[in-house]
């Protein structure tokens, strides 16, 4: 009742909106995002928030576009010279904010730095620990060698801040502290409050295109209902995860426009399958059980079959959702034409937990991030009451991703629902980061918080990610993501549609990574 009221409040406020005839002579965007970056150390995480902030202020040697295809960023070119060998070409015409000249050191620098970077959260590690040897040849060219053949160097190095040496020796510390935010990116850093504001300016002698944004304020507003009220009080411009069901209302609002988009962005089931007794699963009764229930895999495909996706997408998601297969949706480099989204089959559900031994079920706690994905905690209580009807029985934790990340990644949960956005555009880095046996050497099974480990699934992949041909190495990653998922390594749920809401006058082309980048933002006619 107190969401709803605060929401009639909002919608009665917004009624009184007077939004200006155009954004000619604006200088001041304000955005607001539901998830806030951990730290202003670039990189200390490859989530999608730290990733996010971070572009603004520090250049990558690739750029995505919208529909993550690269276009050259820091680099100009990149080519594979041979097998084991990439070479890029750095832009000669590019300065850090400092005014000192980019060049091929910074690159070793910053891609030595984030290999070898300590993190809690998700390391930068599954990006870059395939780089062996880095030659620099002049200042402007860099070659990467690999002890084996690795075809996706570009795609893996895209989200990789670049940082200047002088940054050498800084701690994550440092960065929050406001110590070392130098890059080459379009936008300066001017503060950071951490829970409260990021605030930019503008580089006024970036490479590129210049930002039509003089200052920027991205604020972190986690609530849903305060974050539509925002923009339609006008205190911010534009909005990230618009809420599904706001759409509507939004879509029909004369000083609200929408950009929305099918993202790569999976929201599954994180399972934790270690065979020992587990703290956070007790018997139908809470009496603690001998056995971890979810480390038999008929266990594992009974829970998936009692998800009834049509519905979860239709009822929770407003239709803004996409019931989900797979690693990626339909399409994308390395996805499997095979696998369908699971059959809702309640009663085979329950003879398949018969089956395994829990004929009267059992109970566990469900973990969920309540300030990361689209409806969240909604997602999390429908697929509890869907499990309570095969007899398993869900306590619902909802926590903020910041405490909930490290805590799955060190394996705490039994059950926890997440989100997977592919940096790279392919199968291949998800697949190695949610269900690769962990291996921090190598760099795989880094987000792998519920010691999932399937030798022929490694197998497969490791032939790909050394297989050059694109078909053949798609092929071999179709293969893999097949084994992971038929043996429910996780459970996918659905596919996010990505939505950002915007006062009357700015666009924003969708993108299918999720990211929100304010020097995107542009200005439109008013029609």
């Amino acid at each position: 009742m107190r969401d709803r009221l605060k929401l009639f409040l909002c919608l009665f406020g917004a009624s009184l909106l007077c939004l200006p005839a155009g954004w000619a002579g604006a200088q001041t965007l304000n955005v607001g995002m539901q998830t806030e970056t951990s730290s202003m150390d670039p990189h200390l995480s490859i989530t999608n928030p730290s990733i996010g902030a971070a572009r603004h202020m520090f250049d990558t040697l690739a750029h995505p576009d919208a529909d993550q295809k690269l276009q050259p960023g820091l680099a100009l070119s990149w080519a594979a010279i041979s097998e084991t060998e990439w070479e890029f070409r750095l832009r000669p015409d590019v300065r850090f904010h400092d005014g000192i000249a980019f060049t091929a050191e910074d690159v070793v620098f910053a891609l030595t730095r984030a290999r070898d970077a300590p993190s809690a959260l998700a390391s930068f590690g599954v990006l870059t620990k395939q780089i062996a040897e880095i030659q620099i040849v002049d200042p402007h060219t860099i070659r990467l060698r690999t002890a084996r053949p690795f075809p996706l160097m570009a795609e893996h190095l895209s989200p990789v801040p670049m940082l200047s040496r002088a940054a050498a020796g800084l701690v994550t510390a440092d960065f929050n502290a406001g110590k070392g935010m130098i890059g080459t990116g379009p936008y300066r850093f001017v503060s950071w409050a951490k829970g409260d504001s990021l605030r930019l300016t503008r580089n006024d002698a970036y490479w590129g295109k210049a930002p039509g944004w003089r200052d920027v304020t991205i604020r972190v507003i986690t609530d849903d209902g305060a974050r539509v009220a925002a923009l339609l009080s006008g205190t911010v411009d534009v909005i990230d995860l618009v809420p599904t069901p706001n759409v509507a209302m939004l879509r029909a609002h004369p000083g609200v426009v929408l950009s929305q988009i099918v993202s790569n962005r999976i929201i599954f089931l994180g399972v934790n399958v270690t065979p020992a007794a587990n703290p956070r699963v007790s018997d139908a009764a809470g009496a603690p059980l001998a056995v971890n229930p979810l480390a038999d895999r008929r266990v594992r495909l009974a829970m998936s079959m009692a998800i009834n996706r049509e519905a979860m997408t239709r009822q929770v998601m407003e239709g803004l959702a996409i019931p989900a297969s797979q690693l990626l949706p339909d399409g994308y480099p390395g996805t499997s034409a095979a696998l369908k989204p699971e059959i809702h089959d309640p009663a085979g559900a329950r003879a398949l937990l018969a089956e395994a031994g829990f004929p009267n079920g059992f109970a566990l706690t469900l973990m969920v991030a309540r300030d990361r994905n689209a409806n969240d905690v909604r997602i999390g209580e429908a697929a509890a009451q869907m499990l309570s009807r095969i007899g398993v029985r869900v306590t619902v934790d909802a926590l903020p991703f910041a405490i909930a990340q490290p805590r799955h990644r060190n394996g705490e949960f039994a059950l926890s629902m997440r989100g997977w956005g592919t940096e790279t555009g392919e199968g291949s880095m998800a697949l190695r980061s949610l269900l690769g046996t962990r291996d921090a050497a190598r760099g795989w099974g880094l987000v792998n918080g519920g010691g999932y480990s399937n030798p022929a699934m490694d197998a497969l992949l490791e032939r790909a990610l050394a297989t050059m041909d694109p078909p053949q190495r798609e092929a071999l990653v179709a293969q893999a993501t097949e084994l992971g998922i038929r043996d429910m390594g996780l459970i996918p749920l659905h596919y996010q549609v990505a939505i950002w809401g915007l006062r009357k006058g700015l666009a924003y082309t969708a993108r299918s990574d999720s990211y929100t980048f304010a020097f995107d933002v542009r200005a439109a006619p008013v029609r």
